[in-house]
């Protein structure tokens, strides 16, 4: 249930564009009239290109060129929609394509970066793909106009269709697009956009555009992939991280059925190459393997538990923020408050395991493959083949999840690529065991969280004070970029600052603080990473204070929110349509949490129950979500429940546990993932306030789960300040 409240780069070297697609975080939009790449699509090839986002095909069709990923996240839908409400070519003739890197780098990049990630999929590209589509409409009318010698200004379209009112006649984009492509571009900096408020297809709940091909099984994952001659690979890397392998008897499968090869993949991993997957898993599972274990053989849980610890206790720690004097407040208060949190390491867990197809021809590399940044591919794939970027080319296939992992980390790339080059002329194509994707991930950070706050003998809140220590993304993905220990990306959700992610209450005395502890285990991005941790910890803290106050839990957050409109808007439309204040069914209990991320406000209201025997059931979570610019509200609300189906399986669920230096965690039946009978009803308020764009995707998981916890703290009187819930006595 929804409801809606009112640069260039040429000649760039291999080096420097693996820097600058590992640093992208914008769009780059160069020119719209480049010649079309000769690698260009076949259904390119039929239609005439107006310019780089749009073809128009003979039968008024428009083609609209996709540079960024869909993993189920509506991306494509949605840039659709906003390419076709500027240029006015109706929804019914659009179609959708897919443009390569390879494309993209010939053509100086005039489709801008094409990372999909940090929920920026729409809105760090919404700019530049409208006024292009703008522009394409402002030549399509021209091309008319000229034809028919009126002013430009007499001329109008809907819906493809091309009219002038004063002589009556009438002609499609499909008849004047060879005239309109030989026309010179207007500027599209001085291009008047339409009115979020006009829209007449962005911002409508329009049925997605691969819903059919998902529902009869004709979409073609990457997995799926079947090419003539094709050869298969399974791989099997050190289960300690950070050891080495030392050893594998290829001698022992060389007689099992459909065997070709055993290959060293860099210093860490085997693999084996055969006629089917199947047959180079058996054989690969039968081969004896060495493996160096001796450096990090002895880390547990245990141990990781006690450096997060160590970071809570340090003398000293990075300060974010500081602002006033906080422990100074907190000394003088009429009472003190004090918890500590925990949450664990957490795998991707996507339906579709890591895989990549790669093939040699010569002097060029083709790679098939689920990416999330198809330019990082690029990257990985010429200098893992050791070929110039001109000569490799990616053909990006729709992911069957991402959620952060198919990203920067080009891993799996890599490895097929050192694998197929073993096979010159053959494609082969490598697909990770569930079991090496579950232990071989780039998992969600671990952390702990101290909070200490003071409150007055009216329960205000006179100082806070925030120390977080774990893990660091940043000094694994980009160590350049941290000195001193200072890595802000860690307490995501804090900032003073409106923007990405902004802390939404009113502290006169704030002291936040980062205690980098990094451990062997590797991390990287994950669907809300940082936000969703650092929303439960401050918010289940809110909880705790207002209950030591003595007030409501919506009010108190009220109280300390005046001069964050945005965040207590949420907050206001989560209470009203969770019916905040108002009589549960017996045994029902409810809690509120509000929180930022990825350039948007989110707050919930979670319903539960507890039975006498501890047994948990969330029967309601209301979300509102203010993202500025609803493009899909339809979309929007799907994402929204995703959100809670990944949130809730976190927090029921989630946990990754070390022994002697490895995941124990490897499957499904230890990875436990959500039943679907434990869904429960999600409903979803918009609040648009067309005044920015924000993130969809991954925003509304940091509300989720404290949320639930809070309204778990109003049916049991305890907190909790453990993860997952599945090790908590709730009673």
């Amino acid at each position: 249930m929804t409801k809606i409240i009112k640069a260039e780069a040429t000649n760039l070297s291999r080096r420097s564009f693996i820097v600058s697609t590992a640093a992208a975080g914008t769009g780059l939009a160069l020119g719209f009239n480049l010649p079309l790449a000769a690698a260009a699509t076949k259904r390119a090839a039929a239609g005439t290109e107006v310019n780089a986002w749009v073809v128009v095909n003979p039968d008024n069709s428009c083609l609209i060129r996709i540079a960024r990923s869909e993993m189920g996240q509506g991306t494509e839908t949605g840039l659709a929609q906003l390419v076709a409400e500027e240029l006015e070519c109706g929804w019914k003739n659009v179609k959708t394509d897919f443009i390569t890197p390879g494309q993209n780098l010939s053509r100086k990049r005039v489709w801008g970066e094409m990372g999909t990630g940090g929920s920026r999929g729409i809105r760090t590209s919404e700019d530049y793909v409208r006024r292009g589509a703008a522009a394409a409409r402002i030549m399509l009318v021209q091309a008319a106009a000229d034809e028919w010698k009126v002013p430009a200004s007499e001329v109008t379209v809907s819906d493809g269709v091309i009219t002038h009112a004063g002589s009556k006649r009438k002609t499609t984009y499909g008849k004047v697009a060879g005239a309109a492509a030989k026309l010179t571009p207007p500027d599209t900096k001085g291009i008047q956009l339409k009115d979020p408020r006009q829209w007449k297809i962005a911002g409508k709940p329009l049925p997605r555009l691969d819903t059919a091909q998902k529902t009869d099984g004709s979409l073609v994952y990457a997995i799926d992939l079947q090419l003539p001659g094709m050869l298969n690979a399974a791989i099997k890397q050190s289960p300690v991280f950070g050891s080495k392998l030392v050893s594998f008897d290829e001698a022992k499968i060389a007689s099992m059925p459909g065997v070709k090869k055993a290959i060293k993949v860099n210093d860490y991993a085997v693999a084996v190459v055969a006629d089917t997957w199947w047959h180079a898993k058996k054989a690969l599972d039968a081969m004896p393997i060495e493996w160096d274990e001796k450096e990090n053989g002895t880390r547990s849980t245990a141990t990781i538990q006690e450096q997060m610890m160590d970071g809570i206790n340090a003398p000293t720690a990075y300060a974010y923020r500081n602002e006033g004097d906080a422990p100074k407040a907190i000394a003088a208060a009429a009472k003190k408050v004090e918890a500590t949190y925990s949450t664990p390491f957490l795998a991707h867990a996507t339906m579709e395991p890591m895989n990549s197809t790669v093939k040699f021809s010569g002097d060029k590399v083709e790679c098939w493959a689920s990416t999330q940044n198809a330019e990082a591919t690029l990257a990985a794939l010429s200098e893992e083949a050791g070929l110039p970027l001109d000569k490799c080319e990616v053909y990006r296939h729709v992911l069957g999840g991402g959620f952060g992992r198919r990203g920067g980390n080009q891993d799996y790339t890599r490895q097929a690529t050192a694998i197929a080059k073993h096979f010159p002329g053959v494609p082969v194509k490598l697909i990770w065991s569930r079991e090496e994707d579950m232990t071989h991930d780039f998992y969600r950070p671990i952390s702990m969280c101290k909070l200490t706050a003071g409150l007055d003998d009216k329960g205000n809140v006179v100082g806070m004070q925030v120390r977080v220590s774990g893990q660091s993304i940043n000094a694994q993905v980009n160590p350049a970029s941290i000195k001193n220990g200072a890595d802000a990306r860690q307490l995501q959700g804090y900032a003073k600052e409106p923007g990405d992610a902004q802390l939404g209450y009113d502290f006169k005395n704030l002291l936040v603080e980062y205690s980098m502890r990094n451990t062997h285990v590797p991390v990287g991005p994950w669907r809300g990473v940082n936000t969703n941790q650092n929303g439960v910890y401050m918010e289940c803290f809110v909880e705790e204070l207002a209950r030591a106050a003595g007030k409501d839990s919506l009010e108190f957050r009220r109280a300390m929110m005046s001069n964050f409109p945005k965040h207590l808007a949420v907050l206001n439309a989560a209470a009203e349509k969770g019916d905040w204040g108002k009589p549960t069914p017996p045994g029902v209990h409810r809690g509120i949490a509000q929180f930022m991320g990825y350039g948007s406000y989110s707050a919930a209201v979670a319903e539960v129950s507890v039975s006498p025997e501890g047994k948990l059931k969330v029967h309601r979570l209301v979300l509102a979500l203010n993202c500025g610019h609803a493009v899909n509200p339809q979309q929007i609300a799907a994402q929204v429940e995703g959100s809670v189906a990944y949130g809730l399986t976190a927090a029921l669920y989630g946990e990754l546990n070390v022994d002697k230096g490895r995941i124990v965690e490897d499957n499904f039946h230890t990875y436990k993932v959500m039943q679907l009978a434990e869904m429960p009803k999600v409903e979803t308020v918009i609040v648009p306030t067309y005044d920015f764009w924000g993130g969809v995707g991954e925003p509304t998981i940091c509300v989720v789960t404290p949320s639930v916890l809070n309204a778990i703290y109003a049916a049991t009187g305890k907190p909790v300040r453990s993860l997952p819930l599945k090790n908590q006595k709730l009673v």
